[in-house]
């Protein structure tokens, strides 16, 4: 389904933005993101706002007039870690005339916007992940009148165009194809924070990338809770989608997540196997290898139709790479679901793996499940699998070396300001030596060692 907020109300709110111009001058925002890369694209919309409006952002929370906690709820220790920083600025609100906003999945939970306000009177502004594009008005209204905002809908938001975006890379921008997510995993409150599927129109996507591309930006992620389930209307799907991304000039690498296997069809397979820009790596969530576990989570696959999706895929794409994700101690599960888990990482050798430990999330069919696996069986759990990981991805990126791999670069070694940065297009972060003019672009690197977490190499001269 394609909804899109009608040009009217966004002009509503580039008036408001220019109203409130007059008002911060010269004051500074600062955006906590939490979460997923989702969450990371609505800071950069929510930025781009705050700097229409005439903020001027800061990397410290305590020199900030403004500041945003755009939150996630995966995680049971990401809530904890919000209120202790909102205790935090209670201490310094005053003397910054600081304005908090409380914004993303967290405050699409009732429980958290009644202790919100119950205990946490300092935080001025709330809104959901439905209307982030109001947040110009919501905070236009804050400063004309003082008083708390409070606005989150409990109905699926829609799908608005035209905000101005401050972007945080200069070589790879994300472009979110749809927001919301139909599946209810039994472990997840995704659907109950961010609704149900709503689609872009392929217009509104191609016309980004087409704009990002002149930009100058060669790299984009695709996101979408399961952008796979895509739909365009009249029968154009994700396959569609990525074949006409594969045709804009100056965008040379694709990536996308997350896909769910379910939806993973042939013509999807046979697109990325096809396109040049369409990465070969292919993020495929796991979350169990077990079967049993996997009909209470309501994933809809077995461990044996995922095996199948991933023998289908190999054929048509022999040099593809995986990553996944994986769930350790879901209720239920027991030592004999857990080695099928560690089976399935065992016969499709992942070149990594994102694990998690369940945690109960408030609202969720998980969270009545009987049979919840003690935190000390989990956490050993945890340890054998991380360490069976870390081996094979070792294993996998042995491979690497000796080969030259095309490698954009992306920036400074975080660790070593000497050093480059990039990946691969399987995803591997490349470090080398090279001039800071190479940063942007798509260069040679012959791999000489492995790391675990990063390959080392050196430019291919000529």
């Amino acid at each position: 389904m394609i909804k899109t907020v009608e040009n009217k109300e966004i002009e509503k709110q580039y008036e408001y933005m220019e109203k409130i111009k007059d008002k911060v001058s010269g004051l500074k925002y600062y955006i906590n993101t939490m979460g997923c890369k989702l969450n990371e694209n609505d800071s950069e919309k929510i930025s781009g706002m705050l700097t229409q409006m005439g903020y001027i952002e800061t990397t410290k929370f305590e020199d900030a007039n403004l500041v945003v906690f755009n939150t996630c709820c995966i995680r049971e220790n990401a809530e904890e870690k919000v209120f202790g920083n909102l205790g935090e600025l209670k201490n310094i609100k005053a003397k910054n005339n600081m304005i908090i906003c409380f914004a993303g999945c967290m405050s699409q939970e009732p429980h958290v916007i009644e202790k919100i306000k119950k205990s946490y009177s300092q935080v001025d502004i709330i809104f959901g992940t439905h209307n982030i594009y109001k947040f110009p008005e919501m905070l236009y209204n804050k400063l004309d009148s003082q008083r708390r905002i409070f606005d989150v809908w409990n109905i699926d938001g829609e799908i608005f165009e035209g905000l101005p975006i401050k972007r945080n890379g200069e070589t790879s921008a994300s472009v979110t194809i749809m927001n919301g997510c139909n599946n209810f995993c039994a472990y997840c409150i995704v659907p109950y924070t961010r609704g149900r599927e709503r689609s872009r129109s392929p217009r509104d996507i191609l016309r980004e990338i087409e704009e990002l591309a002149k930009e100058g930006y060669n790299e984009i992620m695709l996101l979408g809770q399961n952008v796979n389930s895509y739909n365009g209307g009249e029968g154009y799907g994700f396959a569609n989608l990525l074949r006409d991304i594969d045709k804009i000039e100056g965008i040379n690498i694709v990536r996308f997540m997350s896909p769910h296997p379910k939806d993973f069809t042939d013509n999807v397979i046979d697109a990325i196997a096809e396109c040049n820009s369409i990465c070969k790596v292919i993020h495929l969530p796991l979350q169990s290898g077990s079967s049993n576990v996997l009909k209470l989570m309501n994933r809809r696959y077995t461990k044996e139709s995922y095996l199948e999706l991933v023998d289908k895929i190999r054929a048509k794409i022999p040099n593809v790479a995986f990553t996944t994700d994986i769930i350790v101690g879901f209720p239920g599960e027991t030592e004999e679901d857990f080695a099928d888990t560690l089976d399935v990482v065992k016969k499709v050798k992942y070149e990594q793996v994102f694990m998690f430990i369940y945690s109960v999330r408030k609202g969720t069919k998980a969270e009545t499940m009987p049979n919840h696996v003690p935190e000390e069986v989990k956490s050993e759990r945890f340890g054998r699998l991380k360490a069976l990981a870390d081996k094979l991805t070792e294993e996998e990126n042995m491979k690497y070396i000796g080969t030259i791999q095309d490698v954009l670069v992306e920036g400074e070694s975080k660790n070593n300001k000497d050093m480059l940065s990039g990946r691969t297009r399987t995803n591997k972060v490349v470090i080398f030596e090279g001039d800071k003019e190479l940063i942007g672009k798509e260069i040679k690197i012959k791999i000489t060692s492995q790391h675990i977490w990063f390959l080392r190499g050196s430019i291919v001269k000529g």
